[in-house]
């Protein structure tokens, strides 16, 4: 049985703001992948459900390369990746676990994930989604 709650978060600015449904207690990875490890991403991957973009749309903007499957959203005001669409959960999203309100997380668990080898490891992500 999940017992989900509502988390908030957002960008430095503020002029992002989003609301992600997710347990109290988290499973998140660190990816070791160029993109993700020089900004500390930890990566809450959740279902598209669960995610809601509340205000911000305006100042986003898409960072997109290789497959162009992952769509890399960034306030183009502040330059905060706070969520984004993963090319492991193209039907989910990630949110950066860091850019969350202090107040509604009681635990992190943060496992490594070798985002280096994205071909060989990608796909054990898929479920986080579901």
């Amino acid at each position: 049985m999940s017992d989900k709650i509502t988390h908030r978060g957002g960008c430095h600015c503020g002029a992002v703001r989003f609301e992600v449904q997710a347990n109290a207690r988290v499973l998140v990875q660190r990816c070791n992948c160029s993109m993700c490890a020089p900004s500390g991403y930890l990566h809450l991957i959740v279902p598209g459900a669960d995610f809601r973009l509340l205000q911000g749309e305006d100042a986003l903007t898409t960072y997109t390369f290789n497959t162009g499957v992952a769509k890399h959203r960034f306030c183009k005001i502040c330059g905060i990746k706070s969520f984004y669409i993963p090319r492991s959960n193209p039907d989910g999203y990630s949110v950066n676990v860091n850019c969350l309100d202090a107040g509604t997380l009681e635990h992190v668990d943060v496992e490594p994930f070798d985002g280096q080898n994205w071909e060989r490891h990608g796909a054990s992500l898929a479920y986080l989604s579901q």
